[in-house]
């Protein structure tokens, strides 16, 4: 393996210096439908005080370090919809913006049997570093985003856009998943408007079920009464231009089909 220069055991407050990208992606924040589509993992760019977190290149195009897709995917559904998109330009191995802070798998040492260099022995003050410069600015701009909504009288209704691994494990068949809490009535309606398409290609709470290790959505939705979906594509459905073009009018047609079955709930 590349060795690569990385501080195990600090950084500076200021993590993200000149030439680093802002960490976060707003887009299309006028569009007139009610959906908010926000991507956790859509991005994978290492601060450069980073290195690349002592990894080889290769590793950082795989399913570790992003969403395959899911910005490419995220952007066409919000043209094909008129919605807002708010996504992430920070690899989740830096800091995963779907996970609280200091919980486990927020800033992971190993990631599909595979170690993280540059994430181990980080020290307390190296972890807020990462937490300052890339996860609060993330839902600080989604909270932001909702409460300017809110306070328009814009109803809103959360998409989590995920993407996942064909193989973990095991194969895993399915080709898109419905994430929920089993109280979430748009989430009931995606299910059902992608099932009449797509059949058992559709997992219910498959290949992963939301649970109190999602932080996003419980965090943004739950204290402003919002209705809410996270939705899973599976990778190698949405890895090029083309692919994320035909999988986007499957899942615009059904977030349509949802919306019209599963209005915004009440302010």
């Amino acid at each position: 393996m590349a060795k690569v220069a990385v501080d195990l055991t600090g950084a500076s407050s200021d993590l993200l210096v000149a030439g680093d990208p802002d960490p976060v992606v707003a887009a299309n924040l006028g569009g007139v439908s009610p959906l908010v589509l926000l991507g956790d993992h859509a991005g994978r760019a290492i601060p450069t005080q980073l290195g690349r977190l002592g990894l080889v290149a290769a590793e950082l195009d795989r399913h570790i370090a992003w969403d395959i897709g899911v910005a490419g995917l995220g952007a066409n559904l919000a043209a094909r919809l008129d919605a807002a998109l708010i996504r992430q330009r920070y690899s989740r191995l830096v800091i995963d913006c779907n996970r609280g802070p200091g919980r486990p798998g927020s800033i992971a040492e190993i990631s599909d049997e595979t170690p993280i260099p540059g994430n181990l022995g980080l020290s307390p003050a190296a972890a807020a570093a990462r937490e300052a410069a890339i996860f609060r600015p993330y839902h600080a701009r989604i909270a932001a985003e909702l409460d300017a909504r809110s306070a328009g009288g814009r109803p809103s209704i959360l998409v989590s856009l995920h993407s996942f691994t064909p193989v973990l494990g095991a194969h895993r068949p399915w080709r898109f998943g419905v994430l929920h809490r089993h109280e979430s009535d748009f989430s009931r309606a995606m299910l059902t408007a992608l099932q009449r398409t797509e059949g058992d290609a559709v997992g219910d709470n498959q290949p992963y079920a939301m649970d109190g290790t999602d932080f996003t959505i419980p965090h943004h939705a739950d204290p402003r009464g919002l209705d809410y979906l996270e939705l899973e594509v599976r990778q190698d459905l949405i890895a090029t231009a083309d692919q994320q073009d035909q999988i986007a009018e499957i899942v615009a047609e059904a977030l349509l089909q949802a919306l019209a079955a599963a209005p915004p709930r009440a302010a």
